[in-house]
């Protein structure tokens, strides 16, 4: 962490320890934003980017670029008194708006269940919703324990995630996506891989008994079409290739963690959800 990040993370920390409140966010990234909303912050965003879709309310708060490029003097123009970045957002961006004094807390990719809730209650202390984070991460560790005390003992089907199809592309293990499988009680056949850059050939290889497809940035149904061609497959033989909402896989938040982790577990294991 730099020296200006730690020093902005101690002043929004300290003003919030104060009782100050940021009045005027921006948020650049979409589970940030629906975050905000769960912790009842919403009515003091003032700027999201294109993605920010959930809840349907951020659809309605000024657009100032994607999570990878932002529009910086639209930023400035909104009079900012906090900006939450990601790791995704260009950091020559996140150098122009600290050099203009504005305060930028970048928040890096969680990696895990416990990264997203570590992540949730930071946030919660930086916007004064401490005790309601809190009570939000309480309950959401709980229904994961609940769901992982269910599945446990249970055989584990292999199960392959598509996240991009050209190039195929999928994850592995230090990822909060693979923490989804194997709390829903499966094992990720790509759990071990060096990159995420896959092949067919290597999906084949490992037979998964499920395939999981994203919708973001690619048409789950086609790619769903597209692996039916593999009859040799155990997900295409026994008709288990499900596609998934990508915000609710690739940008959680701790409760909408917990829902989707439900889910999954009751793909992976149908009889639980008779």
């Amino acid at each position: 962490m730099g020296k200006r990040t730690l020093l902005a993370s101690i002043v929004c920390l300290s003003m919030a320890a104060s009782g100050v409140q940021p009045e005027r966010i921006i948020s650049l990234g979409p589970a940030l934003t629906e975050s905000l909303f769960l912790l009842g912050a919403g009515d003091r965003v003032v700027g999201v980017t294109v993605y920010c879709k959930r809840p349907p309310e951020a659809r309605k708060k000024e657009k100032v670029g994607t999570v990878m490029e932002v529009d910086v003097e639209k930023i400035v123009g909104l009079k900012p008194d906090l900006v939450l970045a990601t790791s995704l957002t260009d950091p020559k961006d996140v150098e122009k708006l600290k050099d203009l004094g504005i305060n930028v807390i970048t928040f890096p990719n969680p990696k895990s269940f416990s990264q997203i809730c570590e992540q949730f209650l930071k946030l919660g202390r930086l916007v004064g919703r401490e005790r309601e984070a809190q009570d939000i991460v309480r309950k959401a560790r709980a229904q994961v324990d609940s769901i992982a005390k269910i599945v446990e003992g249970l055989p584990k089907p292999k199960v392959f995630v598509q996240v991009g199809a050209k190039p195929l592309f999928t994850i592995t293990k230090g990822s909060f996506i693979d923490d989804f499988i194997k709390l829903a009680g499966g094992k990720n056949i790509a759990e071990d891989a060096k990159t995420g850059l896959y092949s067919r050939e290597k999906v084949l290889q490992a037979n998964p008994d499920v395939i999981i497809i994203t919708t973001m940035g690619i048409v789950g149904e086609e790619e769903k079409r597209t692996w039916h061609k593999y009859k040799t497959l155990n997900a295409v033989k026994n008709n288990r290739i499900y596609v998934v909402d990508s915000y609710a896989l690739c940008s959680p938040t701790p409760l909408t963690f917990a829902e989707t982790l439900k889910e999954l577990a009751e793909l992976l294991h149908p009889e639980i959800g008779r």
